[in-house]
């Protein structure tokens, strides 16, 4: 489980392809990694299967490749992460499983006062479960839904701090994001279809 707020961007360092999955080297600033804890990558939970000077290594298999953009990665590519939220650690962005729902598209970047806006378009799993000031994981950062623009797109707000420490102050429109939707949207909507599913019998 992670919290969203991304505690350091990395860098990839190398790229190994294999038997349909991908290995990714960072480096990191992160101390004392154990092999097996859990790390999300650009907003993937992934596990650290090895140790590298300065970094730690992942694999992405296939499944993680089907809903990410992990495949595309080259060396020299930026990312966000954060390890997993420990045991009474503050909780200051929102839940968030690191199971990314798919890739998502910038349509549009503008600048409100001291903010930037962008306009996303995500999946329509994650569609159905955004709302106006609800809670919404994008290349591993906890935004907060600005608005439902348009079926399918939603708007986000980032502040200068948010643009600084995250990958996202580079992020320009066409440039495809991993998107998570809202765990507990996710579940009442779950529960909601079950219920009609039920009335209609």
């Amino acid at each position: 489980m992670f919290t969203g707020l991304v505690t350091a961007m990395g860098r990839i360092v190398r790229v190994g392809r294999d038997r349909g999955g991908v290995d990714l080297d960072v480096v990191a600033p992160y101390r004392r990694l154990v092999l097996g804890e859990s790390i999300a990558v650009d907003g993937a939970c992934l596990t650290v299967a090895r140790k590298i000077r300065g970094g730690f290594g992942v694999r992405a298999v296939a499944t993680t490749l089907d809903r990410t953009r992990f495949g595309s990665y080259a060396v020299g590519h930026r990312v966000n992460l954060e390890r997993a939220l420990a045991v009474g650690d503050r909780l200051g962005g929102h839940l968030v499983q690191g199971h990314v729902d798919g890739v998502g598209v910038i349509k549009s970047r503008r600048t409100r006062n001291d903010a930037v806006l962008f306009d996303v378009k995500v999946p329509a799993a994650v569609a159905r479960v955004s709302v106006p000031l609800g809670s919404i994981t994008i290349q591993g950062v906890s935004l907060t839904v600005n608005a439902v623009r348009h079926p399918g797109i939603i708007q986000v707000s980032l502040i200068p701090h948010t643009l600084q420490v995250t990958t996202l102050g580079a992020v320009e429109p066409g440039d495809r994001v991993h998107v998570e939707g809202d765990v507990i949207g996710k579940y009442l909507e779950s529960l909601s279809r079950g219920w009609r599913g039920r009335r209609a019998i």
